[in-house]
């Protein structure tokens, strides 16, 4: 957690970067009583149950019941460790990072790695551009001309320039960068033969792959003539890069979120389409790097934008790859559909053929999933022809029988018999005499949480609370009455009564300095921090009755000590001594 770091320097880092300031960054925020209320970022739904306390600093998911601090939502929504969520804020701040002391080898060592291979990235990527600017990259240069790419979208892109296989290893060397993390970085390879260094991006246009937090992870590569290499290649997986798990142009996105807010996010396959659309107006674009859209990357998406369009190309494979991408986005509760594109453009090829307008008229005409499904569907058949008719009809109904609605396959129903020539009356009868879709499991609400506990955990569960969020009625508690058995709930009761001996104020956020935020019994006392459980009418009254619970447990395990003694004592002047003990407990109990 806050290993290797001043905590003086965490406090004020945390003072710096406001919570509400921070997350709102991510989603949309509404002020309902004291907290802020979102969509969780981190689990679906669609009712809000994602509260921010702006006081005490630190969130809380009623449906999932993830939590932290500012720290810990960088670290999860940024998927960056511990030391990368740190360095977001202070720089979020303008804080310069202090010197760290890692507590082991193997940290320091998997650190040291990881930033020599992102300054070797950065470092490529300025040679690329200095490549392209050289007066010697004459064909990379005539290939951004002939797609009629402006200079100020190419630098915005950081494009570049690979003259050949063996500058790039030779100046990565010069610079002083060890053989192995020049390998480590993906951009140089060893060749089939010799085990020489050599530019894996060999020759090729060079387009850098920025993540979001801005940090060169990898490069793309387009070949530039005749070839029986494949015409896009990627660097391999790194220690910093994952193709699933990155979008292209995602970094961009960021921004724009920032700047200007962002509605809906365009998802197309490759580079050139996002630059192509970025230069002509769509700024709203990511690229998957492949038709293989991931749960990941949806994921990614779903961080920017609800609504996602999916721009593939207008050709077969295109189109089966949007499917599949829809798919998994719908999966993900993205707002989906599809934007039909002519058949065998893709969306560069649109912008060239008939400019911004053109492609404006595709996104307008986009569908949802069911009624692509059916478009992708007709262009396999020829619907002049009985047969082929025949065959589409069955394959449509089967594609209609999935829709659970029954107003949208009325809907479509009437679209068919439109397409077909085919009665409503016979395609309803043939859809209902269709053996059932298997429908796909609907995802089970979020059950509560199963709480085993007797009335002693909850006892102690709101006793802790209420001190942790300054209720008035616990103000003045002297905590060192209860005794409490979970180990969580006694490192808590240790922070609060040392804050008190101190005179200093106690903060429910330090639980997330004390703990690891998937600590059990974390998520169910700050449950207890929702609305008027703590402050409400009944209260105080239930503050009381959970310490009177937990002081007769204490006189009745004192009691069963005794009684125990008792039983197994021989002197009789000791026994009458032990059950005068046992008698004076007991009225002590009743008197509670």
């Amino acid at each position: 957690m806050a290993r290797g770091l001043d905590p003086a320097f965490l406090q004020q880092l945390k003072n710096k970067n406001d919570l509400v300031e921070v997350i709102g960054g991510y989603v949309h925020l509404e002020k309902k009583g004291g907290n802020y209320w979102a969509c969780c970022p981190f689990h679906h739904e669609k009712t809000p149950s994602f509260s921010i306390n702006a006081a005490e600093q630190f969130y809380h998911c009623f449906g999932c019941g993830v939590s932290g601090d500012v720290i810990t939502f960088i670290r999860e929504i940024e998927s960056v460790d511990f030391i990368d969520a740190v360095r977001i804020l202070a720089e979020r701040a303008k804080l310069p990072m202090p010197e760290m002391n890692f507590d082991t080898e193997k940290t320091m060592e998997e650190k040291r790695r990881r930033d020599a291979v992102l300054r070797i990235l950065r470092e490529t990527a300025h040679f690329y551009l200095d490549n392209l600017n050289s007066g010697h990259a004459d064909a990379h240069v005539q290939y951004i001309l002939d797609r009629r790419l402006s200079s100020s979208v190419v630098r915005k892109f950081g494009l570049g320039a690979s003259l050949d296989f063996k500058s790039l290893p030779q100046y990565l060397l010069d610079k002083g960068h060890s053989r192995e993390d020049i390998l480590e970085s993906g951009a140089v390879a060893l060749s089939e033969k010799g085990g020489r260094l050599i530019d894996a991006l060999g020759g090729r246009l060079i387009f850098p792959v920025i993540n979001a937090l801005g940090d060169v992870v990898a490069f793309g590569g387009r070949v530039l003539g005749k070839t029986d290499f494949a015409k896009y290649k990627n660097t391999r997986e790194t220690v910093v890069f994952n193709k699933s798990k990155n979008l292209y142009n995602i970094n961009q996105i960021k921004k724009l979120k920032k700047a200007s807010g962002l509605k809906d996010l365009i998802m197309v396959e490759g580079y050139m389409d996002a630059i192509s659309l970025f230069q002509a107006g769509f700024c709203n674009v990511v690229a998957s790097m492949g038709t293989s859209l991931t749960k990941d990357q949806a994921r990614l998406a779903k961080r920017y934008a609800d609504d996602v369009f999916i721009s593939y190309d207008g050709d077969f494979a295109g189109q089966k790859g949007a499917i599949r991408g829809l798919e998994i986005l719908r999966d993900e509760q993205v707002n989906v559909r599809v934007v039909p594109l002519p058949e065998g453009l893709d969306p560069d090829d649109v912008i060239k053929r008939q400019g911004p307008e053109g492609y404006r008229a595709c996104l307008d005409a986009a569908m949802p999933l069911v009624d692509f499904k059916l478009d992708v569907l007709s262009r396999r058949y020829d619907l002049s022809r009985t047969e082929e008719k025949r065959a589409y009809i069955a394959e449509a109904l089967k594609v209609i029988g999935q829709e659970r609605s029954a107003s949208v396959r009325e809907d479509l129903l009437k679209t068919l018999r439109d397409k077909t020539g085919t009665t409503y009356e016979s395609l309803k009868r043939d859809l209902e005499n269709e053996p059932e879709a298997p429908q796909p499991a609907a995802e089970p609400a979020a059950a509560p949480r199963e709480d085993n506990a007797d009335r002693l955990v909850k006892a102690c569960r709101f006793i802790l609370a209420s001190m942790l969020f300054g209720a008035k009625y616990a103000k003045d508690f002297d905590l060192s009455r209860v005794r409490f058995a979970d180990p969580v709930h006694t490192i808590i009761a240790d922070y609060i009564q040392e804050r008190q001996k101190a005179g200093e104020r106690v903060r429910a956020s330090a639980l997330f300095e004390l703990f690891d935020e998937n600590t059990p019994e974390l998520p169910e006392i700050l449950d207890l921090s929702l609305g008027e459980r703590l402050d409400g009418p009944g209260a105080e009254k239930y503050f009381g009755d959970c310490v009177r619970i937990l002081e007769q447990e204490r006189i009745d395990e004192e009691i069963r000590r005794l009684s125990a003694a008792c039983d197994a004592e021989t002197d009789v002047q000791r026994k009458k001594r032990l059950t005068r003990q046992i008698a004076e407990l007991t009225i002590q109990r009743k008197n509670l």
